[in-house]
């Protein structure tokens, strides 16, 4: 797709009232909500939400809370997917409107550095979160943040396509290098992972606590082991995430956008991380 074409342009000028598909999605999870008749979820079936029918947009306010615990999120999460499945239009439009927080964050990063119209970008998440509404296993935990990633990675591919495209330089046309999306953490995980230095478990832990602000101890409990096998895990995953990203300084020329992701996983001393090689069990030790 290339959203500088022609293509790009037809499907700009017919978008409904000048908006994005994300304000239309919250436009249409308002009606859910607020309309004659309104979507509820029977809190009672789950684990720290009220023994009583709940607005979807009170649902979504308690999941964004630090302190719901995240298996009520992913059993909620599990039967909103499911309904969407089962039901249709209604519950599919539920769950998107439950994951705008989410894919807000997404859309505003990728169109930031989209060299097309914004419109199409969008688009292009929001279908990666439908498609990722498919085929998600809900027998796993974290079942917004992989649905979440889905969307991402839908929207990451059009913006790279776009990015790949010859881009017109003045004062006359000609091919010149597209720009490059470095720098931003989640890429930097993702490389790491293609060149085998993290695998995808500690990606997932390393995203989860340092870029998502979840809580160490939440996403161990998560996973099935504790808190502090999960801190020895991150600690060694990091030690080789920076070794491997002081590599590439020395050879891509990225020196300056990689450090700004190196800080927040930089140590102390190196001693403090050498002797944590050592394969993790569940208890830590």
């Amino acid at each position: 797709m290339n959203a500088a074409g022609p293509a790009g342009v037809a499907r700009s000028a017919q978008r409904p009232d000048g908006l994005l598909p994300l304000q239309v999605a919250t436009e249409c999870f308002s009606r859910l909500v607020n309309g004659p008749r309104p979507l509820y979820l029977d809190g009672r079936p789950f684990a720290g939400l009220p023994d009583r029918p709940l607005a979807l947009d009170e649902v979504r306010r308690r999941m964004l809370q630090r302190r719901c615990p995240p298996r009520t999120r992913d059993a909620v999460w599990g039967h909103l997917v499911r309904c969407a499945r089962e039901e249709g239009a209604a519950w599919t439009m539920a769950c998107v409107g439950m994951a705008l927080p989410a894919l807000a964050g997404i859309c505003r990063w990728l169109a930031a550095r989209y060299p097309g119209d914004p419109y199409d970008v969008h688009a292009e998440v929001l279908a990666g979160f439908l498609e990722g509404l498919t085929t998600v296993d809900l027998d796993r935990p974290r079942v917004l943040v992989r649905l979440r990633w889905a969307a991402y990675r839908r929207g990451l591919a059009a913006l790279s396509e776009a990015l790949r495209a010859p881009v017109p330089v003045s004062p006359r046309f000609c091919s010149a290098p597209p720009q490059r999306p470095w720098g931003h953490p989640d890429l930097v995980l993702a490389r790491a992972v293609r060149a085998g230095v993290l695998n995808r478990t500690e990606a997932d832990l390393i995203g989860a606590t340092r870029l998502d602000g979840q809580a160490v101890a939440a996403w161990a409990a998560s996973q099935g082991t504790t808190a502090q096998a999960a801190y020895k895990a991150r600690r060694r995953a990091e030690y080789r995430l920076v070794a491997f990203l002081k590599g590439r300084t020395r050879t891509d020329g990225e020196a300056g956008r990689v450090r700004m992701v190196v800080q927040p996983v930089s140590y102390r001393s190196r001693n403090s991380v050498e002797n944590l090689s050592g394969p993790v069990s569940k208890s830590g030790d």
